[in-house]
């Protein structure tokens, strides 16, 4: 008999990943008059990937480390004496965090940008670098069972039910659930991976739900399923590691070269 966990899964739609999921969280926000030097040290306290610069209510510029080595350094010019608002790069471009990362690449593919700042609802919540778009990790399919629970006063309820993990990566999960859940409700999975002996418990929020739209040569007597979205949001360094060892394990073979 077929392991459940291998059982090829039917063609599902693939929800993509959004920049919520790979942004560098925080952003470093200075005035337009800020010296260079002040502004450097900031960038090093801060660990950041850019500082935002507001110059006006309506201005707004970039600034990084290759600035400063560039415009200021390699010229030969004092940093104290410098204001950031002469070296900024603008115009910055900006994007919602709920977009997908496709979308992402597309703006920077079409303005040249290698930051984005990343905002919710107009204010500024993270930033986006080319190399985040990279390092964008895939959704394997996968055939798990889940135990899918949202903890509050729904737990007492009785809402705590079976469901089906159809795509898998450390990031989240795409589930198959006969239940709706609205977007922005916790959860909690728990579920076994095949290999591994010790189950898996880990906290989400729900990004989306969906009802796919099915062929009418596929359509059977059983409820129609939700696909729910589930974004991860305390995942252990050891959760962590085992998913991305299952996910090495079930990367479809390379093939050989003779």
């Amino acid at each position: 008999m077929p392991d459940a966990q291998n059982k090829p899964s039917k063609a599902t739609h693939l929800i993509p990943t959004v920049i919520a999921h790979m942004m560098t969280p925080g952003v470093v926000q200075i005035p337009g008059d800020l010296s260079v030097s002040e502004a450097a040290l900031l960038l090093e306290q801060e660990q950041a990937p850019c500082l935002l610069i507001k110059d006006t209510d309506a201005q707004f510029g970039l600034m990084t480390a290759t600035d400063i080595v560039k415009k200021v350094v390699a010229q030969g010019l004092e940093p104290h004496d410098i204001e950031v608002r002469d070296i900024m790069t603008r115009p910055v471009q900006f994007i919602e965090h709920d977009q997908a990362l496709s979308e992402a690449s597309t703006l920077m593919l079409e303005t040249g940008a290698s930051l984005l700042i990343v905002t919710k609802q107009s204010q500024p919540i993270g930033v986006l670098s080319a190399q985040d778009l990279m390092l964008s990790p895939p959704r394997h399919v996968a055939r798990i069972p889940v135990v899918v629970s949202v903890p509050g006063p729904a737990l007492a309820q009785g809402l705590n039910y079976n469901a089906m993990i159809i795509q898998l990566n450390h990031v989240g999960a795409l589930i198959e659930s006969a239940t709706r859940l609205t977007p922005k409700t916790n959860v909690v999975l728990a579920f076994s991976i095949s290999g591994q002996n010790t189950p898996l418990t880990i906290h989400g929020k729900v990004l989306a739900c969906e009802n796919p739209e099915t062929e009418q040569a596929e359509a059977s007597p059983e409820p129609r399923a939700w696909h729910v979205d589930v974004q991860f949001t305390d995942l252990t360094s050891s959760n962590l590691t085992r998913i991305r060892a299952w996910a090495l394990q079930t990367m479809p073979a390379t093939p050989s070269r003779s």
